[in-house]
């Protein structure tokens, strides 16, 4: 069996936040190791969140036309080879079958590193027609990529994603489409998780391959290290004419559709756990929070009074019906865990609001909530649940703000190169300077600092200066940041 962590054993975020990361991922029960090299198993009160970040998803993009599906999970390798800058972007990370059934297959076939090759084949069989377009599909599914350093949610072999791709007639489509999902992807690093963020165009070094324009979210850790969030890519039609999708317009003439393609994975938990955790464990925004409220019974010489008051102070809650927040309500009456147990381990899950319930509860008809980022309030059986659902929005709005104002307070302008070096060395964050855009200034950058290109931030304006690295002359300022 094994070891049960007790939760004076966390290492303080401050001191060490990998060490801190790895161990209330393991002892919140959101996932553990697999046992093959580099996998991880989701708990359910990991997959919990996981579900939140899916349905939210889903309601938006259904919205918008897309529709959900499935392709297989094995891709003949000769599709992948079709697409030489696709290919060579994905080579490292392959993971490859060549035995089945105990024979040595004739073609070797390619564990799913992503969906386009496959995709697209099906979609030169689908289209044919303007009629046909535009054609949105989703599917959300899991993605082996060979990893050498990983990290649980960050950053594994296998790992849960969505990926959306869309076939339009024409060039302006598939682009407004391509911006209108980061936008989608902007609300719900925001609005669900309350996780600010950057976004705009990569640089054609750090775009995906086989895109034309690659947009992103890319969000800030406490350590100040960048985490890509989300891509959005708009692919021109260079799958197009690879796959062959052509399509008979209007006017009676074959041409090749546009194509977009999107994705959102499990790697946004662990930028949820990263960013509102602190020593004693998860802190969880309300709206994304498997369970909102925790009511806790004080059990003694009252418990059948204790816990009829503790099943009321449920239903009142949960009859709150104009409520946004979806997580669930429960009572923890648990008789081999001691009270002080159970507020730890709800702490430590990082669930929005504790309610006590004792014989005081009882006596006095009143009750505690206890936020889980600081604070509490006593108010009125009567009251309790409308100050319950303000008191969640308010929690939701502080997380956000507090991220909103360490992302501010750590992006900077850097004037020259010994700057910026300096910036990253010292402080890192974000760091806004003058680029040329040659990709050699580029890796010399990465080279020396390990700082990347994060993006060009969307409608930035143009601006004249001198490139950090070379000192030719350069338009825009571009983020930096060292990432995961």
């Amino acid at each position: 069996m094994a070891k049960q962590f007790e939760k004076k054993e966390i290492t303080k975020k401050s001191k060490d936040i990998s060490q801190w990361y790895n161990e209330i991922v393991l002892k919140a029960e959101l996932a553990d190791y697999g046992p093959a090299r580099g996998t991880m198993v989701i708990r359910p009160y990991g997959y919990a969140i996981w579900e939140k970040i899916q349905s939210t998803f889903n309601q938006e993009i259904k919205k918008m036309g897309v529709e959900n599906a499935y392709f297989p999970l094995f891709i003949p390798e000769k599709f992948l080879q079709k697409e030489k800058e696709h290919v060579e972007g994905f080579a490292p990370q392959l993971a490859v079958v060549t035995i089945g059934g105990g024979k040595k297959l004739e073609e070797k076939l390619v564990v799913r590193p992503t969906s386009e090759t496959i995709m697209y084949s099906l979609f030169s069989k689908w289209i044919s027609s303007w009629r046909d377009l535009p054609l949105k599909i989703n599917q959300w599914c899991n993605i082996v990529r060979w990893e050498l350093r990983t990290m649980l949610f960050m950053r594994t072999t296998e790992f849960l994603w969505q990926e959306g791709h869309t076939a339009h007639a024409a060039q302006k489509e598939a682009w407004d489409f391509a911006l209108k999902i980061l936008e989608k992807y902007q609300s719900l690093y925001r609005d669900l998780l309350a996780l600010p963020f950057y976004s705009g165009k990569k640089s054609d070094k750090e775009k995906f391959a086989g895109a034309d324009t690659t947009y992103a979210v890319e969000l800030l850790m406490p350590d100040g290290k960048a985490l890509q969030g989300a891509t959005s890519h708009e692919l021109g039609q260079n799958f197009a004419k690879v796959f062959d999708i052509q399509f008979q317009g209007e006017d009676g003439q074959n041409q090749y559709v546009w194509q977009t393609s999107w994705g959102l994975s499990t790697r946004s938990i662990g930028a949820l756990i990263m960013a509102h955790g602190d020593d004693q464990g998860l802190i969880l925004p309300p709206r994304v929070a498997p369970i909102k409220v925790a009511i806790i019974p004080i059990l003694g010489k009252e418990d059948e009074a204790v816990l009829s008051l503790a099943e009321k102070v449920k239903e009142l809650i949960e009859d709150k019906k104009s409520g946004q927040f979806g997580g669930r309500v429960e009572v923890w009456e648990i008789s081999q865990k001691t009270f002080g147990w159970s507020v730890n381990d709800a702490e430590l899950k990082g669930i929005p609001l504790v309610i006590p319930v004792g014989p005081q509860e009882v006596k006095e008809k009143k009750v505690t909530f206890k936020r889980r980022d600081g604070g509490e309030k006593t108010v009125s059986l009567e009251s309790l649940a409308g100050e319950v659902e303000k008191t969640l929005m308010e929690m939701q709005n502080e997380l956000l703000k507090k991220r909103e104002a360490f992302l501010e307070e750590n992006t900077r302008e850097a004037k020259d190169y010994s700057e910026f070096k300096e910036i990253i060395k010292n402080k890192r964050g974000f760091v806004k300077a003058f680029w040329c855009e040659d990709p050699q200034c580029e890796e010399k950058i990465k080279e020396e600092t390990k700082a990347t290109t994060r993006l060009l931030p969307l409608k930035v304006k143009e601006e004249k200066g001198k490139c950090l690295y070379c000192g030719k002359e350069a338009v825009h300022r571009w983020l930096f940041a060292q990432a995961y």
